[in-house]
């Protein structure tokens, strides 16, 4: 863009970055739904604090990233964070139980859309990430890729796993789905 144009746009020093302070109010609006997302993607309380602590700190550094991209850059750097901490590899993702969750704290067990948290949290480390970011996150499959430095085919296939064994969890009393859930699923996977 040529400076003329530029400055048209955006007028004479007009200043389109966020500042510091408009990070600090990102955090402080959203900050049940980011922590909700660093605890998804690292399954443990100490490490999702970690995630967002550092999360607010390397926003809090004034990027210069656009106003209106601020929110989305405040979770890409929780996502980041989350990456950085668990290094979530296909070939190191291994079945593992539901991580410890402090019994008096409660709020893991709620439903999240179609799913129960303790279900999600008892994916492995891969599995978990593309869940959470392609299906809750509603990241595009090369996104994930690319975060996760993995192909796309690893991503579906992440994706398709993770879901089936989200399945296992859902059973009625009958031991089959109704209608309504059945179609989630299928949405889900189609994705």
């Amino acid at each position: 863009m040529t400076e003329q144009a530029h400055t048209q746009i955006y007028g004479n020093g007009e200043k389109r970055y966020a500042t510091r302070g408009e990070f600090l109010h990102i955090f402080d609006e959203d900050m049940n739904a980011l922590y909700q997302l660093s605890f998804l993607l690292t399954g443990d309380h100490q490490t999702a604090e970690r995630c967002f602590v550092a999360g607010i700190e390397a926003c809090a550094k004034e990027n210069r990233v656009f106003r209106e991209w601020a929110r989305a850059w405040a979770k890409r750097v929780i996502v980041k964070n989350a990456i950085r901490e668990l290094n979530p590899r296909r070939k190191d993702s291994n079945s593992c139980s539901i991580p410890a969750v402090c019994s008096h704290n409660r709020q893991s067990s709620s439903p999240i859309g179609h799913f129960v948290v303790d279900s999600v949290l008892g994916l492995a480390d891969f599995e978990r990430f593309v869940f959470v970011l392609f299906v809750l996150e509603h990241y595009r499959e090369h996104e994930c890729a690319l975060l996760l430095g993995c192909s796309a085919s690893e991503v579906r296939e992440a994706r398709t796993q993770a879901i089936e064994e989200l399945a296992k969890f859902r059973p009625s009393a009958s031991g089959r789905y109704d209608d309504r859930e059945r179609s989630g699923w299928a949405e889900a996977l189609k994705a």
